[in-house]
């Protein structure tokens, strides 16, 4: 059974974390959604609000278990022996910074290779930082995130839109 992990933070989860998704979920038997619980960072939501949002979000959708990790990703991936990473990749931006990290994690885990999946086109711009960077200012979130996201971050922070 082949297995991917789709690491990321997921704070909040985007419409482009969830096109990757099901696009991968669709080339593996086993997703697994790993959620990187990082103590150096304030996420906008916990780890348990992450969590709970993906599993609302993928819960129609077979194969997909939803994890959190810390540490080191090729620790996660041998630990739910996965047999390939996937990263989104919006810009070249994004290949620069993610090739070194998929190579570091291949020396450090050689059983799993990174693929990468292409956004497509109309997730090219969206990014959890932009969403935070929107609600900062008070902007319009709704052609980013999920609905189910929209109405959690508008419950948690009261928007009024």
């Amino acid at each position: 059974m082949a297995t991917a992990v789709f690491p990321g933070s997921f704070d909040p989860v985007t419409l482009g974390h969830m096109d990757l998704i099901k696009r991968a979920s669709g080339m593996f038997d086993k997703l697994i959604i790993g959620v990187l619980i990082n103590s150096s960072k304030s996420p906008l939501c916990t780890d348990i609000e992450r969590i709970r949002m993906l599993q609302e979000l993928t819960q129609n959708m077979p194969g997909i278990e939803v994890m959190s990790f810390d540490g080191l990703l090729a620790d996660f991936v041998s630990q739910t022996g996965a047999d390939a990473v996937i990263r989104g990749i919006r810009n070249s931006a994004d290949f620069e910074y993610e090739l070194p990290l998929a190579q570091a994690n291949y020396k450090l885990n050689c059983k799993a290779d990174t693929l990468f999946l292409a956004a497509l086109p109309e997730h090219s711009y969206i990014s959890s930082s932009a969403v935070k960077e929107l609600l900062r200012y008070n902007g319009d979130i709704r052609g980013f995130v999920p609905d189910t996201v929209y109405r959690f971050i508008a419950q948690k922070f009261n928007l009024t839109r």
